[in-house]
């Protein structure tokens, strides 16, 4: 049978794919946010859930993944689901035969009741859900975007703040190609009052096209070219790496990958006492381990933990299941 076709500003996600957070309104996204917070509280608590008892999800990794991989995949199993996990599908599945995308997402739906995808083509998630019977969630198509990685990013500011709208943030890397960067932004574009700083390489900014749709969507976005130029006043910076597959010519990649660099220096002079430092991982270079100390950087605490109960809320809602 056909996926339910759901109009987004119910809040109903069940057998609803997560492709693109243009599907998401606010009400999204706090829904969202109450489930995970239960989550949080039934891990944190150690308490046991068959919530997911007789599903199975999918896990189709055609990119290298740690944290999206490993939290969805503890995600589903806290809640007492199971998964078939195939990671580089491009050498340990029929795809090394030729077999097309359709043909593969059509013979895993056979097995189970979700597939989640990361991929290193823009669109092959649509694609997925096209071919797809049951739901699909985005977990990363390419250079397009990485929808529950905005969802755990929002979740983290919502929690220090505890409010999306009037929030100045500064966004440093991989503006081009960074598909968290796409999402997050997408994100906080629901939202009235945000201010973005955004610090890129001249080969890494974000497009001309992207700037426009991002400011008609109601952001404001103001261009920097150093670090002395990031405001005291920021509520978080949001730094990500230069992404060395996204290169052709390499010594264009070893020119930029470490242009902006966070220290315990940097910290000191232009960051405010209650900001937050986010990454979305991997780091390669651009925050000095030192960094990790500061109680003000999240990346490998509040993060990380995120993911997980942002997961187990997403796909807890898709199968339609509720605590």
């Amino acid at each position: 049978m056909p996926k339910t076709q759901t109009k987004t500003n119910t809040a109903t996600f069940e057998r609803r794919d997560i492709l693109s957070f243009d599907q998401f309104t606010p009400n999204d996204l706090f829904h969202i946010f109450t489930t995970a917070k239960e989550m949080a509280y039934q891990v944190k608590k150690k308490v046991p859930s068959d919530l997911l008892r007789g599903t199975i999800t999918t896990l189709l990794f055609y990119e290298p993944s740690s944290r999206t991989f490993a939290s969805f995949n503890a995600a589903i199993k806290r809640l007492g689901g199971q998964t078939i996990d195939i990671q580089n599908p491009g050498q340990t599945s029929s795809v090394a035969k030729g077999e097309t995308l359709a043909d593969t997402i059509r013979t895993f739906e056979a097995y189970s009741d979700l597939i989640i995808m990361r991929h290193p083509i823009k669109g092959a998630a649509k694609e997925a859900a096209n071919a797809a019977s049951i739901p699909v969630i985005n977990a990363g198509d390419g250079i397009g975007e990485h929808p529950t990685q905005a969802l755990l990013d929002l979740y983290t500011l919502y929690e220090k703040f505890g409010r999306l709208n009037h929030l100045t943030g500064v966004l440093v890397g991989d503006l081009l190609n960074g598909r968290t960067i796409h999402s997050l932004l997408r994100g906080l574009s629901l939202f009235e009052g945000n201010e973005i700083y955004l610090l890129a390489p001249q080969i890494l900014k974000l497009s001309p096209q992207d700037k426009q749709d991002f400011r008609k969507r109601g952001l404001k976005l103001i261009e920097i070219t150093n670090d002395k130029e990031i405001p005291k006043t920021a509520n978080f910076w949001y730094w990500t790496r230069v992404q060395k597959e996204r290169f052709t010519n390499l010594s264009d990649y070893e020119r930029v990958k470490t242009a902006f660099t966070v220290t315990p220096e940097l910290m000191k002079s232009r960051a405010g006492k209650d900001m937050i430092l986010m990454h979305p991982l991997p780091r390669v270079g651009e925050i000095a381990k030192a960094v990790d100390k500061d109680p003000r950087a999240v990346y490998l605490r509040a993060q990380i933990r995120n993911g997980m109960f942002i997961r187990m809320a997403v796909v807890s809602l898709i199968l339609g299941k509720k605590l």
